[in-house]
């Protein structure tokens, strides 16, 4: 077994041991495979490894590596911070889902966009949980109208809610972060928005993974813990301008 292989081992005993710790069914939780500095041949060891979604945090990185995995049978989501002028890439390339979705001029882009070519797209709205300034997202107290705004646009299908977690060994204040977005799933769930699921909370990472799926993660996203250390920060993923 090579250690792409070993490691999605790892990983999924991770998630079904927290899962137990949840009381929930390890089925209700997806592993998706955040690739940003791998190479394809890593990734297709992970593909043939038996996952299927995998996500990119920069444009040119899901530009740079489409011809090698398109024909590989996977599922696409692109969860880093997008700028509109990189939307008509985000569909050339088939992303099947934003998750980072944080304001509604994306909407507008993604939604002009996508009318154009007679398209649907599914999204998650992000929201800023860690109260970080360095952070994308959504503030908690305006996501129900995010929501609201996003609903209008009949091309954007919205499934629920991501989040990056504070990045800090403090667990009490990491399961805040993910305590606050379920929050927020319920107020949004509440206002039962036609058109709008919150059935998806995309949330927790390598280090903290366990909590989110106690807290109630359907999509936990992991690369470092199945891919190794990357070669530049995390700070750098999140930079709009890097």
């Amino acid at each position: 077994m090579n250690d792409v292989a070993l490691h999605i081992q790892e990983i999924l005993e991770r998630i079904e041991k927290a899962c137990i710790a949840g009381n929930r069914s390890k089925d209700s939780v997806r592993l998706l495979l955040a690739t940003k500095t791998v190479a394809p041949e890593r990734i297709k060891l992970a593909l043939e490894a038996g996952q299927t979604l995998i996500a990119e945090n920069k444009v040119q990185e899901l530009k740079e590596k489409y011809e090698a995995l398109k024909d590989v049978p996977h599922e696409n989501h692109f969860i880093g911070h997008l700028q509109t002028n990189k939307v008509k890439d985000i569909l050339k390339y088939e992303v099947q889902c934003v998750q980072s979705l944080d304001r509604i001029e994306l909407a507008e882009k993604l939604h002009q966009r996508l009318s154009t070519e007679g398209r649907h797209l599914d999204v998650l709205l992000q929201v800023n949980t860690s109260g970080e300034e360095s952070k994308f997202g959504v503030h908690p107290d305006q996501a129900l109208a995010l929501a609201k705004a996003v609903a209008a646009f009949s091309t954007l299908r919205i499934k629920g809610l991501m989040t990056i977690g504070l990045l800090s060994a403090d667990a009490v204040q990491v399961r805040k972060c993910f305590q606050l977005l379920r929050t927020v799933q319920g107020e949004i769930a509440a206002a039962a928005i036609p058109g709008v699921e919150m059935k998806e909370l995309s949330m927790g990472m390598s280090g903290d993974m366990d909590i989110a799926i106690e807290e109630g993660a359907t999509i936990v996203r992991v690369g470092t813990a199945i891919f190794g250390k990357r070669p530049t920060p995390d700070s750098f993923y999140w930079n709009e301008n890097a």
